[in-house]
């Protein structure tokens, strides 16, 4: 009869935190595996060796590498990958003579541990116990004193070996962080903290519950005093303080065409650091709410009073978002937040742009690839331009061969808009050229249909729709299921 498996989880380090179970796991256990450098000492041996007794076979699982080169043909990754293979197979040997083996592991098992690698090999084969830790996360919230997530708040775990980029991309858009594995990383994870905007926030914890404890603010260390063992912390930020600014800024940020799928990680920081929200009630309801954080919601035909609110909350110290569907710079916000900033009284006030996802590309990829070639995008609304201009400039774009992302189509106020447009083109264009309907892109009303432009109908045209008009070359197939998809292509026959 095969022995039993067991991953044993020991905690942080102080031997105390230990499970009852995990001590149970090991009194029972016939053989203690754990595994080391190769100077031999082991940290999990340490945190379970009063449990460990004279009579226990113990398995030292030496690493043939750790963070230096190696000349194995495999690399890093083959040397590795052939330790745990040859550990497997030690272990093994052990369980088929009917003895029961506990791997010990430092914090959980199955967290980020070297206990998974030899688990994945052998569950399948040995009947198996997983015993939970207390993970290092866990215990350096503990240390800092203070909350790690609160409410709906989200915690984001990441190892500091990703690529600064991910880190940086990663941190602005979550709300509470840790980030393992410093040591030689630090240097790139406090640029990362930085390059977020979150490095004041940012605590750290080195050896949490071990001799050797030290917490401290994260930008105050010293990369060359940091080990393995230490971990940076972006805490809770519901009762965080928010610190008193002379003087604020104003992120004028895009949400894209709907919900929270369509946000940026540069887009989720800045909403998730803002002190007031501004804009149009039915962009705010997309943004989730926050404790501390103040809404100013208002109706979609005062922009210029919008932004003007926002760049006076700044002027008193506050850090500003100023919410925008779609991409901010398309016939959105950023343009009347930076008329109103041109203004000397508002001058030394910091304004940023964030970009969106634009209702055209959103529309352009459900549909296929309808701006595959350039095109041009105009707004059929005549409340801040004559129709002269905008019927000047259809026909200029449609006598181009452009391919057209129309915006504004029409409302409830402006009927007559799509069929004058559509008349216009059919004057430049063969009546077959598809027009991507698209309406409500993301949203729970979606609805994207491809139309010949003759049989385009104004009455099936509001505000939450946008038009796409193909060029000559864009072209319309049915796929065998029978969806249809719509592409320009990016080379002109006399190309």
């Amino acid at each position: 009869m095969s022995g039993r498996l067991y991953g044993v989880g020991l905690g942080p380090g102080d031997p105390s935190l230990m499970t009852v179970r995990a001590v149970e796991a090991i009194a029972g256990a016939d053989v203690i595996a754990y595994h080391s450098a190769r100077h031999g000492r082991s940290i999990a041996r340490s945190i379970a060796a009063r449990h460990i007794r004279a009579d226990h076979v113990e398995e030292a699982l030496v690493y043939p590498v750790t963070t230096e080169t190696t000349d194995h043909p495999g690399g890093y990754r083959g040397a590795l990958e052939e330790f745990y293979a040859q550990a497997s197979a030690r272990l093994a040997a052990h369980l088929d003579a009917g003895r029961s083996v506990a791997v010990l592991a430092e914090g959980d098992p199955l967290f980020y541990g070297s206990y998974m690698h030899l688990h994945k090999r052998l569950a399948d084969r040995y009947e198996t116990e997983v015993i939970p830790g207390v993970t290092s996360v866990s215990a350096a919230a503990a240390r800092l004193g203070t909350p790690l997530v609160e409410g709906e708040e989200v915690l984001t775990v990441l190892p500091g070996t990703l690529p600064e980029e991910e880190l940086t991309a990663r941190l602005a858009a979550t709300d509470s962080a840790v980030v393992m594995k410093l040591g030689r990383t630090f240097p790139k994870v406090r640029r990362a903290l930085e390059g977020s905007g979150r490095l004041e926030e940012a605590r750290y914890v080195e050896r949490a519950t071990m001799p050797g404890e030290r917490v401290g603010a994260f930008a105050d260390m010293d990369a060359d005093s940091v080990p393995y063992f230490s971990v940076a912390v972006l805490p809770s930020r519901v009762d965080a303080e928010r610190p008193v600014r002379e003087r604020g800024e104003v992120v004028v940020v895009g949400t894209g065409p709907a919900g929270p799928l369509w946000l940026t990680p540069e887009t989720r920081g800045a909403l998730a650091a803002a002190d007031d929200l501004v804009g149009y009630t039915t962009y705010l309801d997309r943004v989730p709410e926050r404790a501390g954080q103040l809404r100013h919601g208002s109706d979609n035909r005062v922009e210029a009073e919008r932004a003007e609110f926002a760049l006076q909350l700044a002027r008193r110290g506050r850090r500003v978002a100023v919410v925008s569907g779609g991409d901010p710079g398309i016939f959105a916000m950023a343009t009347a937040v930076l008329e109103a900033a041109a203004r000397p009284e508002y001058a030394e006030v910091p304004v940023r742009v964030l970009p969106g996802v634009t209702a055209a590309n959103a529309a352009a990829a459900r549909a296929g690839a309808p701006l595959g070639h350039d095109y041009a995008t105009l707004s059929l609304s005549d409340r801040l331009k004559p129709w002269e201009v905008i019927a000047e400039r259809l026909r200029a774009a449609a006598s181009a061969d452009l391919v057209l992302a129309l915006y504004n189509p029409g409302s409830r106020s402006r009927t007559w808009q799509v069929g004058k447009a559509r008349d216009l083109l059919l004057e430049h264009r063969s009546p077959d050229t598809p027009v991507v309907v698209a309406r409500d892109v993301g949203g729970p009303g979606e609805r994207v249909r491809i139309v010949r432009l003759a049989a385009l109908d104004p009455a099936e045209v509001d505000m939450r729709t946008i038009l796409l008009v193909g060029s000559s070359q864009t072209r319309v197939v049915r796929r065998a299921d029978g969806q249809e998809v719509v592409w320009t292509p990016r080379r002109y026959p006399e190309a």
